[in-house]
């Protein structure tokens, strides 16, 4: 990789603007409420998603806290049919037959889902689930959750060998490449740009149905990577329901990248339209120069203390 430069963007001078007015707000909820670990706070990454959706003009966003999978959820009732796109912030291992049931049927009749990040860790004996979000990792799963998949010289392949799913690197930058620029999320944005310090997923396996991969990045084999273009977004289709899947944005260092935060916007658009009317912000990082929202940064108190935005973490034990 090229030497790179540092953008801070300092305010919100900087958002995108929608070119169509919406007659009334998209409805959205932003679901939580438990992680697989300490080092997921949903807590702390919650409030950066609804800022950063709310912030470009087109959401109304709802944040509901969902009991942990042991919890009690008598009387959790998220009444999804008032909301037209789920955002996941959530990881736990299951949910009562009855919330799965609710939530298959929301999608499956045209309800758009946003799956960031560690939501994709969640579920992994849930067949609906793993089917809408293409791929997962960690929670046990192995071959029988699926194949990995993969890009190879621009097509997508799976690898039925066995093994476990899910695996990554030190939290550094890396660059995203484009595969589908003529997708509606994607159009405008450059073939090439690097995406602020981040968890690399790679190794995820799932059925991979109806799933199309919009961009990658190489998972480096110096920073215990695979060496192949490991999915970074993804659209799929569950019956009439659209998905839009990132498994970036580990943590608010890497949710203040204006890349990752222009995907999470015109995702979530797309995946309750099936349009995006969003245009490319400036600022947006290139394959020299990573673009990132010290307003953002400033969500998290340990960036408050003085830690470095980008700096190569250790990985976060799984």
């Amino acid at each position: 990789m090229k030497p790179l430069l540092m953008s801070f963007l300092f305010l919100g001078f900087l958002l995108p603007l929608s070119s169509i007015a919406h007659a009334a707000p998209i409805r959205v909820l932003l679901l939580d409420g438990e992680s697989g670990g300490p080092y997921h706070n949903w807590k702390l990454t919650t409030p950066v998603l609804r800022e950063e959706l709310e912030e470009a003009g087109l959401f109304q966003v709802t944040v509901l806290t969902a009991p942990a999978h042991d919890g009690d959820f008598s009387h959790f009732d998220p009444q999804l049919g008032k909301y037209q796109v789920i955002v996941m912030n959530y990881d736990g291992p299951d949910w009562p037959e009855s919330l799965r049931t609710q939530f298959e049927q929301f999608v499956r009749n045209g309800g758009g889902l946003v799956v960031v990040h560690a939501a994709d860790n969640a579920f992994p004996g849930w067949p609906a689930y793993n089917e809408m979000i293409g791929v997962g990792g960690w929670r046990n799963r192995t071959e029988q959750a699926g194949p990995h998949w993969y890009v190879d010289n621009g097509k997508l392949v799976s690898d039925a060998s066995p093994g476990h799913a899910g695996n990554h690197g030190n939290r550094l930058p890396f660059e995203i490449t484009t595969r589908t620029p003529e997708h509606p999320i994607m159009r405008g944005l450059p073939p090439i740009w690097v995406h602020a310090a981040d968890e690399l997923y790679d190794s995820l396996r799932g059925p991979g149905k109806n799933m199309t991969v919009l961009a990658t990045a190489n998972s480096d084999p110096k920073n215990k990577g695979t060496g192949r273009d490991e999915p970074m977004a993804m659209v799929l289709h569950y019956g009439k329901g659209r998905i839009f899947h990132t498994p970036m944005g580990h943590d608010v260092a890497a949710l203040s990248c204006v890349g990752l935060i222009t995907l999470l916007q015109r995702g979530t658009e797309w995946a309750a339209t099936g349009k995006v009317t969003q245009r490319v912000p400036a600022g947006f990082p290139t394959a020299d120069t990573i673009s990132t929202r010290v307003d953002i940064l400033s969500m998290d108190p340990e960036f408050l203390k003085g830690a470095a935005p980008i700096a190569a973490h250790p990985a976060a034990a799984q």
